[in-house]
């Protein structure tokens, strides 16, 4: 089975140890991934999309951070990031999971990436493949 992880690099650190975690999850199932690089969270769903439309993928793993600033952009990125992968998802059936950190600070953020309990990158994979999982059951 083949994924596809699409991470927002604007954080770059964090979006390796984020890519990391799935990259792993994913392979210990014996799934093959693909990753695809964007400029930041914003951009997430459309390369999810992009992803999920083109039937080669089971399920999207969409990675990156957004760390709250002094002004109201970090609102808007998290809502519309949300929001976007939640509509890719439900628009192809393709399981697109939201693995964005959404932090107020960088000890926060790398409190959730890479390794512990609290791994988004990881629990975004374990997303995919648990919807995958119940499409798998529902089709037959």
């Amino acid at each position: 089975m083949k994924f596809a992880i699409v991470v927002g690099q604007f954080y770059e650190e964090l979006a390796e140890r984020l890519v990391i975690s799935a990259k792993e999850v994913f392979e210990a199932e014996g799934g093959e991934v693909d990753l695809f690089v964007v400029p930041g969270a914003f951009e997430l769903p459309l390369a999810a999309q992009y992803a999920a439309e083109s039937g080669r993928y089971a399920g999207v793993a969409c990675l990156g951070a957004v760390i709250r600033g002094e002004t109201t952009h970090y609102d808007y990125v998290c809502t519309e990031a949300a929001r976007g992968i939640q509509d890719v998802q439900l628009k192809t059936g393709v399981p697109c999971a939201f693995g964005v950190l959404t932090v107020e600070n960088m000890d926060q953020a790398l409190a959730r990436s890479g390794g512990g309990k609290r791994d988004s990158g990881a629990h975004a994979a374990h997303a995919v493949l648990a919807l995958v999982k119940v499409r798998e059951q529902l089709s037959g």
